[in-house]
């Protein structure tokens, strides 16, 4: 029984450093989308602007621009994916603490 737990604990140790390399992967996709995103939304407020746009609307409208607003969009996705793959790290992270504890109490029974 001691045995099969270890190869658990093992192919959770294996899942959670795919997990690392993933996240750090996802980590630089969203910072990427993220300074696109702003970089596109920052040219686009200054275009209106040169327009004659007021001031007060200029930052709505520039995100309600189909270009813009499909930055944002895949901007929170890489967000969502980037937070998905830190939270399966904490995931195998507890399974593994969880299988421990019972490999422990095995052994001490």
């Amino acid at each position: 029984m001691i045995a099969d737990l270890w190869t658990d604990i093992q192919r959770r140790l294996d899942l959670l450093d795919v997990s690392l390399k993933e996240v750090g992967k996802r980590g630089a996709e969203y910072a990427q989308a993220e300074a696109d995103y702003r970089a596109a939304l920052a040219k686009k407020i200054l275009e209106l602007r040169a327009d004659g746009m007021p001031v007060t609307i200029t930052p709505d409208i520039a995100r309600g621009t189909k270009h813009i607003a499909s930055l944002k969009l895949d901007r929170d996705c890489k967000e969502a994916l980037y937070k998905a793959a830190l939270e399966s790290i904490n995931v195998y992270k507890l399974q593994i603490k969880v299988l421990e504890a019972q490999m422990d109490r095995e052994y001490r029974s």
